[in-house]
């Protein structure tokens, strides 16, 4: 593979100091960045760590390298040094070749395998309630991120943990039985998880009342939450459900087959998928093999209760429980034994978790047992750890009052993109199935845009109706911006072309707009190295805005020779190219027509 202008400017660099200065300057502390708006040139080195061998000004140490530069460079076309920094302006040839040989090519920005096995565990949900505003969150995140890595080059797997088992499923079972008079979601009309979730809430009503009366009659609230009939009834079933009662099996399978016709409805939607489902009612009794492997190690400890814990205070945590005393088991004991099964199905060189940070101190705990435990897979474990996601009061309501609803979210996307497109007026001429595909892929590029635009660590405010902006930083800006090039290359009567003549010289908007397009590849080894979809999503933007300061300055169709003309719609066909694979590597369609 041939060398990059930044490849070849670094190594020229070191050899100048070398040459020039008698110095040996590591191309690691040589620093290129792209040159401000304000100055000349595209590329920008900066001067001061070299002014140690110099031992002259940085204008005159960035003035002897630059003339360095020229004589060594034939792409270099002027320099100038502004304090520490030199700016370099690279040829109108050297732009217009790397945009028909590279930026043109079939398959540009994506990645060669680098033989590496990856798994990203997302969405996760437990099956006793739908899926709300964090799990949107959590589902675009490491499907977006897987998507990346694969396209830098990773052989990528797509896990989802369910929650399928435990106290939390039982509860809406319990209720069910009690007050269900055999509902289903055939005989209600309502979504399986929906359905299930409705029980839930029946079964947390129920017994804070129980809480209550334990209350009003002298117990503790602790007291109280442990004595409550239904919370012991709960327990009960949970122990039958261990046990392989039939009776209770039967109706798990039943109830969670109901969450999981929910489920598949809500992730087509969404447009998020999965190569490998793990089961909690699976892995956690591989979970109690680790367990018993890590008490023969003496990793663990049994107390007098039978509980099993392990002590981490040496290592700044604190004691942590892994076995209850009647042998169930806890949150971390099913996790332990998933990240068993996951290397020994997948062989994996690292495994991602997609997982909110409230639960920051829990993945701590799990890669150190894992470590004590002796896995040398541990240290390819890493916890991508993301904020939460807030509403505006008052801009939505929530199906239970508490936490709003996937479902509902999206059809208010699709609702509020209805209506902004229309008062536009960008729905002429097309038909009614292409109205109601058109709302939907903009309300949903609005909500994914809005949420993968931010890094995942930081927390953030979703406005529904800030997001779906034709003029702003959002993802219907974007989409306009590639209906628009389409818009363009229809006119034009666009037809690729293998052979691309260059113009005699590049006007600056096309030149910075080349310049932007020919980053994709390294943005996208960044944002997988980082795991940040935030990173493609506002070069995307960049790219967009790049294209309409293009549109405006130069003419395209109407330009009067016919070189620059087919030029510019080449140019235009690569932009739309890059966006419309940035944005599905964000898992966002782009329109052909708004």
């Amino acid at each position: 593979m041939t060398q990059t202008i930044q490849q070849q400017l670094i190594h020229h660099i070191k050899q100048a100091v070398k040459t020039l200065f008698e110095g040996d300057l590591p191309e690691g502390q040589i620093t290129l960045q792209e040159t401000r708006k304000e100055f000349e040139g595209q590329l920008t080195a900066v001067i001061f760590p070299i002014t140690r061998f110099s031992r002259k000004s940085p204008e005159a140490t960035g003035d002897a390298i630059g003339q360095y530069l020229m004589r060594h460079l034939p792409e270099i076309t002027s320099f100038n040094t502004i304090k520490g920094f030199l700016n370099i302006s690279l040829s109108d040839v050297y732009w217009a070749t790397l945009f028909t040989t590279h930026i043109s090519a079939e398959g540009f920005g994506r990645h060669p395998s680098n033989g590496r096995k990856l798994l990203v565990e997302y969405s996760s949900p437990n099956t006793n309630k739908p899926l709300h505003l964090g799990h949107i969150r959590n589902n675009l995140l490491g499907y977006s991120v897987a998507e990346i890595l694969k396209a830098s080059g990773y052989e990528v797997t797509k896990a989802n943990l369910v929650n399928d088992r435990g106290i939390h499923i039982c509860k809406s079972m319990l209720a069910w039985q009690r007050w269900g008079n055999g509902e289903t979601p055939e005989s209600s009309g309502m979504k399986g998880d929906h359905l299930v979730g409705k029980y839930y809430v029946l079964f947390d009503q129920a017994y804070k009342k129980e809480i209550d009366v334990l209350k009003a009659q002298g117990q503790s609230e602790e007291e109280a939450k442990k004595n409550a009939p239904l919370i012991q009834d709960a327990q009960e079933l949970l122990r039958r459900w261990e046990a392989g009662d039939p009776e209770v099996i039967t109706l798990w399978k039943t109830m969670n087959g109901w969450v999981y016709q929910g489920f598949e409805e809500t992730y087509r939607r969404l447009g998020v998928d999965f190569d490998q489902y793990y089961y909690e009612s699976d892995t956690y009794l591989l979970g109690k093999d680790l367990i018993k492997e890590g008490l023969d190690k003496g990793v663990f400890y049994r107390k007098e209760d039978q509980s099993v814990w392990i002590d981490l205070t040496a290592d700044g945590l604190d004691e942590k429980l892994v076995l209850r005393g009647d042998g169930t088991s806890v949150y971390i004991t099913q996790d332990l034994g998933t990240a068993q099964l996951k290397y020994d199905d997948f062989g994996l060189d690292e495994s991602i978790y997609v997982v909110g940070n409230e639960q920051d101190y829990h993945f701590k705990v799990l890669f150190l047992i894992l470590k004590k435990l002796g896995k040398s897979w541990a240290d390819g474990l890493f916890h991508l750890s993301y904020g939460m996601v807030d509403l505006p009061s008052g801009k939505m309501k929530s199906r239970e009052g508490t936490v709003v609803d996937a479902d509902d979210l999206m059809d208010e996307m699709e609702d509020t993109a209805r209506k902004r497109t229309e008062e536009l007026g960008k729905t002429e001429g097309l038909a009614a199935p292409e109205k109601a595909h058109l709302y939907h892929i903009i309300g949903m590029g609005a909500l994914k845009y809005f949420l993968l635009k931010v890094e995942p660590k930081k927390r953030l405010l979703f406005d529904p109706n800030e997001s779906i902006d034709f003029q702003g930083h959002t993802g219907p800006f974007i989409q306009y911006t590639h209906a628009r090039i389409k818009s363009v290359l229809t006119k034009g009567s666009y037809g690729s072309q293998s052979t691309i003549e260059l113009p005699v010289a590049l006007a600056p908007a096309e030149r910075d707009l080349i310049q932007l397009l020919g980053n994709y590849p390294a943005v996208i080894e960044s944002a997988a190295r980082e795991f940040s979809p935030a990173q493609l999503a506002n070069y995307i933007y960049d790219v967009a805005k790049q294209y309409n300061k293009f549109y405006h300055e130069e003419s395209i169709l109407k330009a009067e020779d016919g070189i620059v003309r087919d030029f510019r719609m080449n140019l235009s066909a690569a932009t739309a190219r890059v966006i419309a694979d940035g944005m599905k590597l964000l898992g966002i369609e782009v329109p052909e027509r708004m």
